[in-house]
């Protein structure tokens, strides 16, 4: 072994080589070692990007597939945003306050003599709104838009065992919301024929106007009418 020989010293031992040599003469440590490929990009880590191409190859597969994987999930976030924001509203409705909300307005389609619509709304749970029969509508108009959480109902004449019998009462009321845009939304909200009030959780966004028709009259024979004591409604604080 020539000792002496000119060359690029080896990157281990530093032993001359001659200019043709692939691998030391001493320790055979490889002279022209192949140069690591560059890392790869943050984004194509991720499949199907994070293979190397060589020469295009599948290049226009993997674009077509990135490219329905983009466009699925745009449909389907979509299609799922309308669920995905009710969600999220009704999860604010539980965690969040309310307070009550009063309406500027207050119109009955019928009322019988000395038992106006504005007794419904009054605070008072021994004065009511005295409908002649089923199908009577009272209709509530609020300032402003708001989020109507809940409705608490108090039915009859009175929250008196003795006195709440004393007419009839609705144990069906066909709940009509009207929202800033124009859209209406019904719910029926079915009663426990008792006194007190009765919660009902509602969840409907930019309310300005509520409608509510009493049917299925309990009660109602002789000379009686449809009594209804209080409602309230919530809004999101």
């Amino acid at each position: 072994m020539d000792d002496d020989a000119a060359g690029t010293p080896c990157p281990s031992c530093g032993t001359p080589n001659p200019p043709d040599r692939r691998f030391c003469r001493r320790c055979a440590t490889p002279l022209t070692p192949s140069t690591a490929p560059p890392p790869l990009p943050w984004w194509r880590t991720i499949w199907p990007l994070r293979r190397r191409t060589r020469a295009g190859s599948g290049r226009t597969t993997r674009f077509l597939v990135v490219l329905a994987v983009v466009l699925a999930l745009c449909a389907g976030g979509f299609l799922l945003l309308p669920a995905g924001r009710n969600l999220i509203e009704d999860t604010r409705d539980k965690l969040g306050k309310s307070k009550q909300v009063t309406p500027v307005r207050v119109e009955a389609s019928a009322e019988v003599p000395g038992q106006p619509a504005g007794n419904a709304t009054d605070g008072l749970s021994n004065r009511y709104w005295g409908a002649p029969g089923p199908g009577a509508s009272i209709t509530y108009t609020f300032a402003e838009p708001f989020r109507l959480v809940a409705v608490i109902v108090t039915n009859g004449a009175s929250t008196s065992p003795e006195d709440y019998a004393r007419e009839g009462r609705a144990l069906r009321i066909a709940l009509e919301v009207t929202a800033s845009n124009g859209r209406k939304s019904v719910e029926q909200l079915t009663l426990v024929d008792k006194p007190g009030p009765q919660t009902f959780p509602t969840g409907i966004s930019d309310v300005t106007s509520i409608r509510l028709t009493l049917e299925a009259p309990a009660g109602l024979d002789g000379d009686r009418h449809l009594a209804l004591a209080e409602l309230e409604f919530f809004r999101r604080s």
